[in-house]
């Protein structure tokens, strides 16, 4: 069996990559980390830890310790909890990122390739999904992932097209959520379109309905929405499972994830 990894590295000097207008929405890219080294930092907290000089070291060295601030739940590759979408959920309250059971997020997965069927700030659209499931040959495993690939795996965070990307519609979501799909994922940067696409669209038309309708679709039909996945070439089409396991973060919306595939 090939463990093939498909989570996004969070890496600090990435918030450097963002253009200066997104840098508000740093904490969703990476943490920042104040790093103490064994040979640094970490030989003075260690020592003041221990009560003692850093000479009294064995080897003359400490613990290398990392410390993580600005971190957002929704932070690289993770996994949104209905919670996310909203406070309620199929008309129950929604479930939080510890609610969810490890059995359902590790299923079988297949992947539609999207590619020459999708856009940048374009909707996906139902013809385009149903064209690559029948390109697929495999049906959505009931309570399974869908993965999406649209090739934004081509760009950085140093590339505008990065934050340019094709999104999913209510229509696109319910449609995969209604043929058994639980866990929908996408190597794009979000699920919607991106804020500012949205934002343009409703000064235009005044219809709050296009304001994040691909996650609010998750309140009507309970899905968990994975985003900022990797490496979606090294997948076969079908024929694989995905563990999606989030950090268990008590009442939390989302939590970063190490999503790993079992081929």
């Amino acid at each position: 069996m090939q463990l093939i990894d498909l989570t996004r590295t969070l890496d600090p000097a990435d918030r450097d990559l963002l253009p200066e207008q997104l840098r508000p929405l740093a904490a969703v890219v990476a943490p920042t980390v104040t790093y103490a080294h064994p040979a640094g930092t970490g030989r003075d907290e260690f020592a003041a830890a221990m009560r003692c000089s850093v000479e009294d070291l064995p080897e003359g060295e400490g613990w290398g310790s990392e410390m993580l601030t600005d971190f957002n739940t929704h932070l690289g590759t993770h996994v949104d909890a209905p919670l996310h979408y909203g406070s309620t959920c199929e008309g129950n309250p929604s479930r939080t990122i510890t609610d969810i059971a490890l059995d359902e997020l590790w299923c079988e997965a297949i992947v539609l390739d999207l590619r020459d069927r999708c856009a940048a700030n374009t909707a996906i659209s139902v013809d385009a999904l149903e064209q690559a499931l029948a390109e697929n040959g495999a049906p959505i495993p009931a309570g399974g992932a869908v993965l999406l690939r649209t090739g934004q795996e081509r760009f950085t965070l140093a590339d505008r097209e990065f934050f340019q990307y094709p999104g999913m519609s209510r229509e696109g979501t319910l449609f995969l959520a209604e043929r058994g799909a639980k866990v929908l994922g996408t190597d794009a940067a979000g699920w919607d379109l991106s804020f500012a696409v949205m934002a343009r669209k409703f000064e235009e038309t005044g219809d709050n309905s296009v304001l994040w309708d691909g996650h609010r679709a998750g309140r009507e039909r309970e899905v968990f929405i994975v985003q900022q996945m990797t490496n979606l070439a090294a997948l076969p089409p079908s024929g694989f499972r995905v563990a999606f396991f989030p950090i268990k973060l008590a009442r939390a919306s989302a939590a970063p994830a190490r999503v790993v595939a079992f081929v």
